[in-house]
């Protein structure tokens, strides 16, 4: 028989057991009562999103399009499927095998007509990276945080317009069974294209530029005077549409591994001695410095010999000859290097390079793409801080024919010498046509201008040394051309630089080109080919 402690202890454990047993009941109910009546719509509605799908509708990026429409960069439309699976989540493929109509999704992929002749200025399209998914482009922040599979402008237009360009993504609200199968479409958002750029391109000019420099390692640029560039080219060169499919990984590795680097934008990035296309600003500043007038003279003798050194005149050193008495118009027509050697001596490393910079030879040029670099002009103060070295005569010598440690882009010289047509009126240079041109106004006479050009002009004709420009007048209905030659000793091989730039027509100008061959031979002979094809083409089509 239990004691009466043992039957009072367990009456108490009963009556405990059973005070929680109640008490989880109170709670189970009172959690029921908060699901089914005061949280119920709340969980209704929970348990309705759960079935609803939010599906992206992808949007066409802007097309990029030549001043006449030709398309530079496009797209062309995919299909593909929306899969919802039972997990509650859905995929995107490209497997259209028994797709019902409702599922089928269009996408866009980006094609470059053009390929790889114009790439540079294009650039190319990638996918965002890892520390960029989800995060806004402050350019743009109403097109939201970037998505992980969305591909964005990496450089060239596609980069600088990437906020216009970018189209906004729709949206599908679709409704699915548990078993993850479509059962409606409740509500749809339609995507927003991106908006087109139209750029400045002439189509036909463009072509002709890269088949004159196909195969020629440099880079050529024609505009207007008012800055719209109308051809530009950089070679070697890429082709863009290798970053839009990831089967090609192996083939954009050799090109990054290339020595000739196609992807470098030598129109704007690269830098170069200038040689003998720097010698119109020389004049100048000799010139506005009142160093000398248009009556001054010089006798070539050929050579000047400084303490052993000696620095001689092309013409001497290639025929044994010298030019006799030279003014400023012969000795830019001619290119010769004793006259600037010694006018450059009068004048000054320090005014040379203020006229220089003046006429942005050390500065952007503001071109609409990214990735420009400066070139450089130095001066006395530059070498001393430096290199902790003295400036030197032979310096100035250097200098003054575009060699030693003066260095341009070809952007740079095609502006300068733009700057020189314009009569002093400096524009950037630009490839958006709704662009406003954006100039400004050099202090410079006009008659020293007039000089310039005027020399520049006899260099283009009978006599001067740009002999492939001699009968340009008599082909083009008088049509006269203003340019110079440059050929740049640069290395240890003895291959220069070739260089040529011109303007035209000379009276009134509309087009200012520059041609850059690395390591490819006298300007002459070499780049002047090149832009009398461009000349040739551009005032052809005009008469059309």
């Amino acid at each position: 028989m239990d004691s009466l402690s043992s039957v009072k202890s367990q009456s108490w454990l009963s009556w405990f057991l059973k005070g929680i047993l109640i008490l989880l009941f109170l709670i189970l109910f009172a959690k029921l009562f908060e699901v089914q009546i005061i949280k119920g719509k709340y969980y209704q509605a929970l348990s309705r999103e759960n079935r609803v799908r939010h599906v992206p509708i992808p949007a066409p990026r802007g097309r990029i399009l030549t001043r006449s429409g030709e398309e530079l960069a496009t797209n062309v439309e995919i299909k593909k499927r929306v899969k919802f699976v039972p997990n509650g989540s859905f995929e995107i493929t490209d497997d259209l095998t028994g797709a019902t109509q409702e599922e089928f999704i269009t996408d866009y992929k980006r094609v470059y007509p053009l390929g790889d002749k114009f790439s540079h200025a294009l650039g190319y399209l990638a996918q965002v990276s890892p520390d960029e998914v989800g995060k806004i482009n402050p350019g743009c922040p109403e097109k939201g945080p970037r998505a992980s599979d969305v591909l964005i402008g990496k450089t060239g237009l596609e980069q600088s317009y990437e906020c216009s360009l970018l189209g906004s993504p729709g949206e599908e609200l679709v409704e699915v069974s548990a078993a993850g199968e479509m059962i409606r479409v409740l509500g749809r958002r339609e995507p927003v294209p991106g908006r087109d750029l139209k750029t400045t391109i002439d189509y036909g000019l463009q072509l002709q530029l890269v088949s004159e420099m196909e195969g020629k390692k440099g880079a050529a640029i024609v505009t207007d005077v008012t800055g719209q560039i109308l051809a530009f080219y950089s070679y070697p060169t890429f082709d863009p549409n290798l970053f839009i499919d990831k089967d090609n990984n192996q083939e954009i590795g050799i090109l990054l591994k290339d020595t000739g680097l196609p992807f470098f934008n030598r129109v704007i990035s690269g830098t170069y001695h200038p040689g003998s296309v720097f010698k119109p600003v020389v004049a100048l500043s000799a010139l506005q410095e009142g160093t000398i007038d248009k009556s001054f003279r010089y006798n070539d003798p050929g050579v000047i010999t400084i303490n052993d050194y000696s620095y001689s005149n092309w013409y001497f050193t290639q025929y044994g000859r010298t030019e006799g008495l030279v003014d400023l118009v012969k000795a830019i027509s001619r290119s010769t290097d004793t006259f600037f050697y010694t006018i450059g001596q009068m004048t000054g490393p320090d005014a040379i390079a203020k006229w220089a910079k003046s006429f942005g030879l050390d500065s952007p040029t503001g071109i609409d793409i990214p990735g420009e670099v400066v070139g450089l002009i130095p001066t006395p103060e530059w070498k001393k801080e430096t290199r902790n070295e003295s400036w030197f005569l032979g310096n100035t010598y250097h200098m003054s024919i575009g060699q030693g440690d003066v260095s341009v882009t070809p952007i740079e010289i095609n502006n300068y010498i733009s700057g020189i047509a314009t009569g002093g009126k400096l524009c950037k240079p630009r490839f958006n046509m709704e662009s406003a041109q954006d100039c400004r106004t050099i202090g410079v006479s006009q008659n020293n201008l007039n000089l310039i050009r005027e020399g520049m002009e006899a260099a283009c004709t009978q006599g001067g040394t740009a002999y492939t420009f001699f009968d340009f007048s008599e082909k083009h209905k008088d049509i006269s051309v203003a340019c110079k030659t440059g050929t740049a000793e640069v290395g240890t091989d003895g291959i220069p630089h070739a260089w040529f730039t011109l303007f035209a027509p000379a009276e009134n100008p509309q087009i200012v080109a520059t041609v850059l061959v690395e390591k490819g031979g006298e300007g002459s002979s070499v780049a002047g080919p090149v832009a009398r094809k461009i000349a040739d083409y551009y005032f052809a089509s005009q008469s059309d």
